[in-house]
């Protein structure tokens, strides 16, 4: 005899609407954790611009030191000729040049390794003739801390990510606790056979239900089990949404010291250093202040430079981690200007 058989189980309940739903929730979460993979990347590479840029304006800054300081050491040689300083001041000024040198050489090599890290990121060739680094320019102004707390912790793709995941779990629970319910089975028969008479053929139609012999160690113990992974998934919820609000205080805390200080270093700090090195340098010429007076003044200046281009670049990489958190672009680097959903 011939047979051939189909059988369909069919869940009752609402279980294969409920799975269904469990499995669009993952979906949405795989989304979401691409996004955010996406935007961890794009921090990072935010994150080696500013290096670049730090890297080539500390040489920017250096190269000037040295051309001053090259402007010092004639002095002092042009000063010792007519015997007004002595040859002390002439050795000391050649040292501080050949020390901005070495330090130039240093920076240089720090700029192929932020090129290296760049193009590595963005997976594109990047060597010593790639064009310098633009400082984009930021915004004056961000709304204030806890209204980006507050966006972040709904916006950030892991935030929804784990949203996501709640709903899932919380789909698999209630399919869990529906378990208990028996499902219905139908199937379709055929057969068929020969006979002195011909062939002899036959069909029937089956109804089952699947009974839950053991539901104390199968059915009950997966109700157990979809629980606790819906109390781990809002657990973990609860924790990224915190930590997303303290890491936004953080960037933020560190955007408004980076953008306080810059400010004040280029209105402030650096023109006061910068008439202190002018008026040294006129004493020297007269004999009022000794050259390491002059040199002190100087160095402060560059050191102040540079300090300034660290602030200018903890302030981009604070930014780049704010729309990393919030999951969207903050403002526009062409205007500095807030993009809309980021005002107050």
């Amino acid at each position: 005899m011939t047979q051939l058989q189909v059988v369909q189980t069919l869940p009752i309940a609402g279980k294969l609407g409920l799975a269904s739903a469990a499995g669009a929730a993952r979906a949405t979460a795989s989304r979401e954790r691409a996004s955010e993979v996406r935007w961890e990347v794009r921090a990072r590479v935010a994150s080696a611009f500013f290096d670049l840029y730090r890297a080539e304006r500390s040489i920017e800054i250096a190269l000037g030191t040295r051309r001053l300081m090259e402007d010092i050491a004639a002095t002092a040689e042009a000063m010792y000729r007519v015997g007004e300083a002595v040859q002390a001041d002439v050795l000391k000024a050649r040292v501080e040049v050949a020390r901005m040198t070495e330090e130039i050489t240093a920076m240089r090599a720090m700029r192929l390794v932020s090129l290296a890290r760049l193009g590595g990121l963005l997976d594109q060739p990047m060597d010593s003739s790639t064009p310098p680094a633009i400082l984009p320019a930021f915004p004056a102004a961000l709304p204030v801390a806890d209204d980006l707390a507050r966006s972040a912790s709904t916006s950030r793709p892991m935030v929804r990510a784990g949203t996501a995941d709640l709903a899932a779990a919380d789909a698999d629970a209630r399919r869990a606790a529906r378990e208990i319910w028996p499902d219905l089975e139908l199937g379709l028969q055929y057969a068929e056979r020969g006979s002195p008479t011909g062939t002899d053929r036959m069909g029937s139609l089956m109804i089952g239900a699947s009974i839950p012999v053991f539901a104390r160690s199968r059915q009950l113990r997966m109700r157990e089990e979809a629980g606790a992974m819906r109390a781990m998934a809002a657990a973990d919820l609860t924790a990224m949404r915190a930590e997303t609000r303290a890491r936004v205080g953080e960037s933020y805390v560190g955007w408004t010291r980076a953008r306080n200080l810059a400010s004040l270093y280029r209105t402030t700090v650096l023109p006061q250093a910068g008439a202190a090195v002018t008026a040294s340098l006129a004493a020297y010429r007269v004999g009022r202040v000794n050259l390491m007076t002059l040199i002190d003044n100087q160095v402060t200046v560059n050191r102040y430079a540079q300090e300034l281009a660290a602030l200018e670049a903890a302030e981009g990489m604070a930014l780049a981690d704010l729309e990393m958190l919030l999951g969207r672009p903050l403002y526009d680097p062409n205007t500095g200007h807030v993009l809309p959903g980021g005002e107050r």
